[in-house]
């Protein structure tokens, strides 16, 4: 199977503690490209692009996030792979 692309929402205690740099950090560790951003009811909402074992690792990674974090729950959909993306980043 090739590369696909996959939409997450990850919601409990994931704003104001790192939890978007360590989504980068473990996105750029694996090789997945995408962004990641805070939403402003206080979830964080990823778009991620990648071979389907790779972001099967990304999710599961997601679920502990850094020391502060407190993941509740994460909500993964099917997303366009037509998005051109060479990199991963946060945006603002």
């Amino acid at each position: 199977m090739g590369v696909i692309a996959r939409h997450f929402r990850i919601t409990g205690r994931v704003q104001g503690v790192g939890y978007r740099y360590f989504v980068l950090c473990v996105a750029r560790e694996l090789g997945v490209v995408g962004w990641v951003r805070n939403l402003p009811d206080g979830s964080v909402e990823a778009w991620a692009k990648g071979l389907p074992s790779v972001l099967e690792t990304f999710r599961h990674e997601l679920s502990f996030g850094p020391y502060n974090a407190q993941v509740a729950k994460i909500e993964v959909t099917a997303a366009d792979t037509s998005i051109q993306c060479d990199e991963f980043r946060i945006l603002r």
